[in-house]
């Protein structure tokens, strides 16, 4: 009861007598993209959510009742999510019992233990109020709706200058909400003053020069979880390691073959044995009880972040083509991987260039004139990037001269297909790669004059059930694709949710692993990201998805080389790519090649990567089954290793609250 009482005080006392706006700005990259306002007056707080990049974001309107105490008793949401999905979300409490309804249907509970309700899709007010909840918990930590734990750990407190003079505010990380932890300032009255990650912050309006402090904080509070995750989860063992009883996935002949023994030492593979070879002194010797050894995999469509770092590893990516990034805070990852202060996967950047435009995408550096695009692939190739990546709002004039800039300078273009332009013009200015199905087929399906900076580079796929893939449209494409020998990267998962995920589904892309999940995500798993709300809505998205699933098989049929990537993180929805490559007509064996050897192929990193032999890195993951007759064999991975050191994801999943797939295998000897 005292501790009750004591947040009542608390929050009666910051309460104000009159109302009072409180407003911030949302920042991406340092721009201003959006806004967010709350009205508080005494019990009741209204907030209007908005922000756009890269041409969308969320739209959320909420209202909000308290009681004394400051706990929600009445919560409305409306609105629209990044992709459009209708917001229709409220919650209620009364007489020691609760009921919600959000995107996955509705539920009701008791209200003893667990008083406070998280949204499904709230702003980052509704973080604020947890955490000013939490503050006057006695162990800073509470149950909450619809389930869940949540709490609340204190770190530094800074003092930033303003236009109502300084404001003091501390640091808090909240966890226990989704796989990671949220990192919010608030000030000395509990409210909040704003939210940070190393790319993304919404400040309280005239503090925006807070924005890279908070941000770099963000991403220093984030460094330290993964170190001391790293600690606990990352194996070097003394002298060389020795994994017996495995059967090896020959990328070369994409056969299994074994039983082996592979032996390698600090970060090189020194040989595939014999099983029953001779164990030297000083080995370590884990016991694979005949599963498969497979080649660690590329994840060709990243942007990664610190948090997918790790998850990556788990899911046995040991490598991922960065398509576009802050280039200081990658430059940083990069770093911290490679010096081992954290785990990741080798990381091969793509320079990101955008033009400027209201919808231009705050990632990576933004040009005016085709003279600074110029520069910025200059800029790229003389740091030793791989490729740029050109993307919606570039004048698509410009791009060959950009082009051909960028293969003087030895670099790969890869690229979205510029607004008001198609795929065929970017073939003929010189793209080796064309980045998204999607961009591929709006050209085939536009008028002239439409906009693709906008959501409508998603929502027209409506149309494709109505084309003839055989017409010449199509067809001229895709001959010009195989004639100028270019490239795809589909990105299938992420169409796949974006066309088939309908509200209180389990996304087709994550049914296998939905019950491994905490409950925030297993509400994301649950979610639509488009609306399918208008009559025929449904039906044409699901045959815009049997469209490009035939597009992507007659492309494999044409011989045009197609690049696994997600633009999804990675990690799980890797693996559902992998999946949906053998239903556009490639074998198990034939896509976990192209995953492996064929990526490392294709960016020229084969001499050390791709497979497993003699003398080359030490990459590659180990999984009970055989993935060579049943692809999902790759969801269940008992070790990985990366660069030589191991992990087991067991040890690593339960950090971010999931269930782990397979258990780690038997250490037979260790080392002394």
């Amino acid at each position: 009861m005292l501790k009750y009482l004591l947040l009542a005080a608390t929050m009666l006392s910051a309460s104000p007598a009159l109302a009072e706006v409180h407003e911030y700005r949302v920042l991406s990259g340092g721009n201003d993209v959006g806004h967010l306002k709350a009205d508080v007056d005494a019990q009741r707080v209204t907030i209007d959510y908005d922000y756009k990049n890269n041409g969308r974001g969320p739209t959320i309107a909420e209202t909000i009742a308290l009681d004394a105490d400051g706990y929600p008793v009445r919560w409305d949401i409306e609105g629209a999510t990044t992709f459009g999905n209708k917001v229709d979300e409220s919650f209620a409490r009364e007489d020691g019992s609760a009921t919600w309804r959000d995107a996955t249907g509705e539920g009701q509970g008791p209200t003893a233990e667990a008083r406070f309700y998280v949204p499904q899709n709230g702003s980052p007010w509704s973080l604020a109020l947890v955490a000013k909840a939490l503050l006057v918990d006695e162990d800073r930590s509470l149950p909450v709706l619809p389930g869940g734990t949540a709490s609340l750990t204190a770190r530094d407190t800074m003092t930033f200058e303003g236009p109502d003079g300084p404001v003091a505010a501390t640091m808090y990380e909240l966890s226990g909400l989704d796989l990671n932890p949220s990192y919010l300032a608030l000030d000395a009255d509990g409210n909040l003053f704003a939210l940070a990650s190393p790319r993304f912050a919404v400040i309280r309006a005239g503090y925006e020069a807070a924005d890279q402090k908070l941000r770099d904080y963000a991403e220093q509070l984030s460094t330290d979880r993964f170190v001391r995750i790293q600690k606990e989860a990352a194996h070097d063992f003394e002298g060389p390691v020795r994994i017996r009883n495995v059967y090896v996935f020959d990328a070369e002949d994409m056969t299994r073959k074994g039983p082996y023994a592979v032996v390698w030492h600090e970060d090189r593979i020194s040989s595939v044995q014999p099983n029953d070879a001779p164990v030297t002194q000083g080995e370590t010797v884990i016991d694979g009880d005949g599963g498969t050894l497979v080649p660690g995999l590329y994840e060709m469509h990243g942007h990664i972040s610190q948090g997918g770092a790790l998850l990556n590893i788990a899911a046995g990516i040991t490598s991922v083509r960065d398509m576009g990034n802050e280039n200081d805070v990658l430059a940083g990852l990069i770093q911290r991987i490679g010096d081992g202060t954290i785990a990741g996967p080798r990381i091969t950047r793509s320079g990101f260039i955008e033009g400027k435009s209201p919808f231009s995408s705050q990632t990576g550096e933004l040009v005016e004139t085709k003279e600074q695009a110029l520069d910025q692939v200059r800029w790229y190739a003389a740091r030793g990037f791989h490729q740029v990546k050109l993307y919606n709002s570039m004048t698509p004039e410009w791009a060959p001269d950009l082009v051909k800039e960028a293969h003087r300078l030895g670099l790969h273009v890869a690229g979205h297909v510029p607004a008001f332009s198609n795929a065929d013009a970017m073939i003929e200015a010189g793209f080796d790669e064309l980045t998204h199905i999607n961009q591929l087929v709006l050209g085939w399906i536009l008028d002239e004059g439409e906009d693709t900076r906008t959501l409508l580079r998603l929502t027209a796929l409506d149309r494709l059930p109505a084309l003839d893939l055989s017409s010449a449209p199509v067809q001229r494409t895709l001959d010009m694709m195989v004639g100028n020998e270019v490239s795809i990267d589909p990105t299938l998962t992420i169409h796949e949710n974006l066309l088939l995920g309908r509200n209180g589904k389990v996304s087709p892309s994550f049914a296998d692993i939905y019950d491994h999940m905490p409950i925030g995500q297993q509400r994301s798993l649950k979610e639509a990201w488009a609306d399918v709300s208008a009559p025929g809505q449904d039906e044409k998205y699901r045959g815009a998805f049997d469209q490009i699933m035939a597009t992507v098989r007659m492309m494999k049929d044409r011989g045009i080389f197609m690049v696994p990537g997600t633009d999804m993180g990675g990690s799980f929805a890797y693996h559902r790519e992998l999946e949906l490559f053998q239903r556009a007509g490639y074998t198990a064996p034939e896509v976990l090649r192209l995953a492996s050897l064929g990526m490392a192929e294709y960016l020229g990193q084969d001499e050390d990567l791709g497979s497993i032999e003699d003398g080359k890195l030490a990459d590659f993951f180990l999984v009970p089954g055989d993935p060579t007759k049943d692809l999902k064999a790759v969801k269940s991975i008992s070790m990985v290793v990366a660069n030589g050191t191991v992990y087991f994801p067991s040890e690593i999943y339960p950090h971010f609250g999931i269930k782990p797939f397979a258990p780690a295998p038997r250490i037979v000897t260790a080392a002394p």
